[in-house]
Parts: C-alpha cells; structure tokens; sequence
C-alpha cells in the first residue's frame, strides 16, 4: 500500500508539473496575443488600408505555412504577426498634424508596410 501511495504521488507531481508548464505556456501565448492586439490597435489609429492589413496577415500565414518543429505553431504565427506588424513603416513614422496632409507617396500603387 505504501509503495502504491509513492506511485500515486509521483504521478500527481507529474501531472502538476505538466499543468503548471501549460499554464506556463498559456500565459507566454495570453502576452504575445496582447502585444499583437495593441500593434493591430495603433494601426487601426493611424487608418491603415484594409488591404495593407491583409497583406500583412497573409504574408505572416505564408510564412508559417509549414511549422517548424519544437516550436508550437500558435506561437509561431502570433510571434511572426508581431514581427510583420512591427516592422509596418506606419507604426514609426511621425504623426501627422492636423490642417496637414500625409506625405504622398512617389508611387501611390506602392504600400508603406
């Protein structure tokens, strides 16, 4: 009896620890998540193109067509979608003031992002 109580524990602390490593894991995907939806927001903001946008998201979906292995592939898009956002022109570019208009680009079918 004894012996099935070491077992029945050591199985539990295993457990726990599995839970405690995808509780982990939660919480790195629940940051990256937040930190994408606040890039997404300040884009919003600033009236970025709904197909700048779009060629941002499938730019990252092609990207992470094929997931690499060891990494979780959730993770992998979210962490590629902020790269994609962050490096977006629009995101560094000084505000513009009001009463001025935007800096034309030299080719309007060119996109800043």
């Amino acid at each position: 009896e004894l012996q099935q109580k070491v077992e029945e524990t050591e199985l539990l602390k295993m457990e726990l620890q599995m839970l405690e490593t995808e509780r982990v894991r939660l919480s790195l995907v629940e940051e990256k998540l937040m930190d994408v939806l606040q890039l997404l927001q300040q884009l919003r903001d600033l009236n970025i193109s709904k197909r700048a946008l779009g060629k941002i998201l499938l730019s990252t979906l092609e990207s992470c067509r094929d997931p690499q292995p060891g990494k979780a592939h959730l993770f992998e898009v979210l962490d590629t979608l902020q790269q994609e956002l962050t490096a977006c022109e629009l995101l560094h570019q000084e505000p513009v003031e009001q009463g001025q208009s935007p800096q034309p680009l030299s080719n309007p079918l060119v996109i800043s992002c």
